[in-house]
């Protein structure tokens, strides 16, 4: 038995506390181990500090088991009567068995022949104030991202002196470029994306700032004038809510604009400023030019000049920000509020934010932008969920990589959702491209089946989705800037995209009524002899109802021979054959 590969801690994803009632506790081990089975119970069934008895527990068996790429991971659900436990792990090759407890390993002669305090894995108390709780609306979310400027021009007289033609679809865009969108325009399509089944909106930055994407602030209590007025916001939200779509905001906190006026006052009295404090500055003056934070004058967002980092660990600097997002949500009426570069702002300053907003709007979505593992952010104080990119590579690789088999897949996405306790990953913010990545149709070369393939990947897996602006008529962009193209209304009017938009209202309605497709019970299936066949079940919270997803990344067809009565969604397939690049969403 290779009990190198074993791994548990009683904390975070390996073990906590679901609800009031239920504990979630979890271990990772090698191949090799067979069989896993928890023994658990009260620490104080033998008296305090464990009196002259032996501990003796009850034995349960995992509800869930997972495969990554080098371990399996079981997950073992508890309800402890009297909000503590106490438990082992009794772990079982071919050829041995071993019982793990907090200090070691121990044979199960070692173990029932030991006559010191047993060192037992316990979780103290389940202190209701410390479960993670997410907004339960988050689930059944889903979000558009809206990239301000290049959505709708909703009110002409907003527009910059140097705007340009609002572009045809297939026309590139420049890093400068500015093309009226705003505010009105987002209120005067509503009605188009409640019926394209949206129930959340994201929105970039709309607060003021230099550029045309508005995250180097000039002003956090200051509508972007080229977007529109306190007024247009607060009629937007309402119009919105009005339509059941919720709205969430862009929070830039991790860095200010150059022109933001504290940090002005910075650059010109230095020291002597009231502000030098609210920045990381290391040396002044500043020298001229754009080198300044590569040459470690001051800190900044990367290495970008134009972008002075926050010193969010200053109470001055978390004061400010919490006030502004506080009159966000009482002037605005928000819903949710998006971090940039979360992942350096201060814990300080998440950790107020949470306490604060939470007490004044116990729903608030709190969403971090984190591009990595962020266990740190999300232990129930601090973030709601972050953005899901660990998702959106594990997807994007499998399609980019041929070599790929679906039990590489199945490890990635089980990685995937390793990462945070369930209540987390019901509420992960799940996306397949963003205004920062290039867009999905355009990665994959203006493959249609391979981008329906992903959407029904991103519709049919635990969390909550999220599709950036254009997706549902596949709209094409490169990276940054290109992925910021202009929304072609006009012909979207026309009925161009018509079959396009069907599908992706198709995909949005079926997540929308089978909450089946928003649980955490999924497991992948072997089923089909191509390891380039991904199949996998989801099963409902009540074990009532199971969809099954089939997705042909073949280059063969695949016999899947399906009911009509039983098909929910389906691209590529005649029956009795799956073709190449299809999908099969039904029911079993």
């Amino acid at each position: 038995m290779n009990l190198s590969s074993i791994y548990h801690r009683c904390a975070d994803q390996y073990c906590y506390p679901l609800d009031d009632d239920t504990m979630i506790i979890s271990i990772k081990t090698g191949y090799d181990i067979t069989n896993v089975t928890l023994t658990f119970g009260d620490p104080f069934t033998t008296g305090i500090n464990g009196g002259n008895s032996r501990f003796k527990g009850s034995d349960t068996e995992a509800f869930s088991i997972k495969r990554l790429e080098y371990h399996t991971l079981w997950s073992f659900r508890v309800k402890p009567e009297f909000k503590r436990v106490t438990y082992y792990f009794n772990l079982e090759s071919d050829d041995e068995k071993m019982i793990m407890c907090e200090d070691r390993f121990y044979t199960p002669e070692e173990f029932k022949n030991y006559r010191g305090r047993q060192q037992l894995f316990i979780y103290s108390w389940m202190n209701p104030s410390d479960i993670i709780r997410t907004p339960e609306w988050v689930n059944e979310t889903v979000w558009y991202q809206i990239f301000v400027d290049r959505f709708c021009n909703g009110n002409p007289d907003y527009n910059p002196k140097d705007v340009l033609p609002w572009r045809a679809p297939d026309k590139k865009v420049k890093p400068f470029d500015y093309y009226g969108g705003d505010i009105p325009g987002i209120t005067s399509k509503l009605d188009y994306l409640r019926d394209l089944g949206i129930t959340g909106l994201y929105l970039t930055p709309i607060c003021s700032g230099k550029s045309n994407h508005k995250y180097d602030t000039i002003s956090y209590t200051k509508i972007d004038p080229h977007f529109g007025t306190d007024e247009d916001m607060a009629e937007m939200v309402k119009q919105a809510h009005q339509r059941g779509i919720r709205v969430m905001m862009d929070g830039v906190f991790n860095h200010s604009g150059a022109f933001f006026k504290p940090w002005q006052d910075v650059v010109k009295n230095g020291p002597e400023s009231k502000y030098y404090n609210w920045f990381m500055v290391n040396k002044w003056p500043f020298e001229k030019g754009w080198k300044n934070t590569a040459k470690g004058n001051y800190y900044a967002f990367a290495f970008v000049d134009m972008m002075p980092k926050l010193n969010t660990n200053n109470e001055e600097v978390i004061r400010y920000i919490i006030k502004v997002i506080k009159k966000w949500i009482e002037k605005y009426d928000i819903d949710a509020l998006r971090l940039d570069v979360s992942d350096e702002i201060s814990h300080t300053l998440c950790k107020r934010m949470h306490k604060e907003l939470k007490a004044i709007k116990p729903d608030f979505y709190i969403l971090g932008e984190a591009w990595h593992d962020a266990i740190g952010w999300l232990r129930g104080d601090e973030f709601d969920s972050v953005m899901n990119y660990p998702f959106t590579d594990s997807v994007g690789d499998f399609w980019m990589d041929e070599t790929k088999s679906s039990t590489d897949f199945e490890y990635a996405i089980n990685r995937c959702y390793s990462l945070y306790p369930l209540q987390i990953n019901r509420v992960l913010f799940n996306l397949l491209d963003s205004h920062d990545t290039m867009r999905l149709v355009t990665k994959l070369g203006g493959n249609l089946r391979q981008f329906y393939q992903q959407l029904a990947v991103l519709f049919t897996m635990p969390g909550t989705v999220c599709i950036y602006y254009g997706t549902e008529i596949a709209l094409e962009g490169s990276y940054d800037p290109d992925c910021r193209r202009c929304m072609p209304w006009n012909l979207i009017m026309k009925g161009q995209y018509y079959d396009k938009i069907e599908c992706v209202k198709e995909l949005i309605s079926l997540r929308k009524s089978h909450p089946t497709l928003r649980s955490n019970h999924y497991h992948f299936i072997q089923k089909f002899d191509n390891d380039r066949v991904l199949s996998y079940q989801r099963t409902s919270d009540d074990d009532s109802e199971t969809i099954e997803i089939v997705i042909n990344c073949s280059k063969e067809n695949l016999l899947c021979d399906v009911s009509k009565k039983q098909i929910l969604f389906s691209i590529g397939y005649s029956q009795p054959e799956l073709h190449p690049d299809g999908v099969m969403i039904y029911s079993i």
